[in-house]
């Protein structure tokens, strides 16, 4: 009997010893075939025991609904406790639901301490929630300098939101003298990425002579591209800007604009 029962001991001892023993990387895998309660399961056993990664992974799984209800108040719960022990993706997403209200109660001055800890770390994403705090000429936090500051350190990092925003800027003289070239940098840099609206703006650019010479076909390659995207303000460049040009141009753009898409927008222009 004193057998079967140290047995039994040793048995439950071993499977305790092999659920410690998972890993981060396991309730990953879990995730990815679809078992939801297995990779909560682990991840709760490594948050509660202060693994920021699995805290921060909670956090995202409750925002969105992964294979649980969506429950901000545990989401901000576990985001907060990554966050106090230095993960930086916790820090953004905790900035940005104070910053925007979303699941909590809105308070731009919480939203700017995460985002900031997050963004001095190199953040691209909290970069440009501090970006739009800043620029914000409603908020008592508006400071034109700090916002063209922090969008264009998210731009360089490839974040395609900052690079438009920087664009047009540059094109209005929003809080920045007014350049044209500069403009076109940026935009440049999100069209590059398939990115419609920029793609649109180099259309208008190009069509107006805007910070480089006028180019009527590829002002139409550019708004084409946006067009294929279903852009409502692409196609209607487009098809005025065809009004203005033979059907030589049209042809040499809609070529270009072919060959753009095979290259995946790289070096279009």
């Amino acid at each position: 009997m004193k057998k079967i029962i140290l047995m039994t001991a040793f048995s439950l001892l071993m499977n305790a010893g092999l659920a410690c023993a998972s890993t981060f990387d396991d309730a990953k895998e879990a995730y990815r075939r679809g078992d939801y309660k297995q990779g909560i399961s682990i991840l709760n056993q490594l948050a509660t025991q202060g693994n920021p990664d699995a805290q921060e992974a909670l956090g995202q799984i409750y925002q969105r609904g992964q294979g649980v209800k969506v429950d901000f108040s545990k989401s901000e719960k576990w985001y907060r406790l990554a966050a106090g022990q230095g993960n930086v993706r916790a820090q953004q997403s905790i900035g940005w639901m104070y910053t925007f209200g979303i699941g909590v109660r809105k308070d731009v001055a919480e939203g700017i301490k995460w985002s900031r800890l997050a963004a001095t770390q190199g953040n691209a994403k909290a970069q440009y929630v501090l970006a739009t705090i800043y620029s914000d000429s409603s908020s008592d936090a508006h400071d034109a300098a700090e916002a063209v500051k922090w969008y264009r350190l998210a731009a360089a990092q490839g974040d395609v939101a900052s690079q438009v925003e920087l664009g047009d800027m540059y094109s209005q003289g929003k809080s920045v003298l007014q350049d044209y070239a500069e403009a076109l940098k940026w935009y440049r840099a999100a069209a590059a990425q398939g990115n419609a609206p920029a793609q649109v703006f180099l259309g208008y650019m190009y069509g107006l002579g805007r910070g480089t010479a006028r180019d009527l076909v590829r002002a139409h390659m550019w708004a084409n591209l946006a067009a294929a995207t279903g852009s409502r303000p692409g196609i209607e460049l487009r098809d005025e800007l065809a009004k203005t040009m033979s059907s030589q141009q049209v042809a040499s753009a809609q070529k270009m604009s072919r060959d753009c898409q095979a290259r995946k927008f790289k070096n279009c222009d």
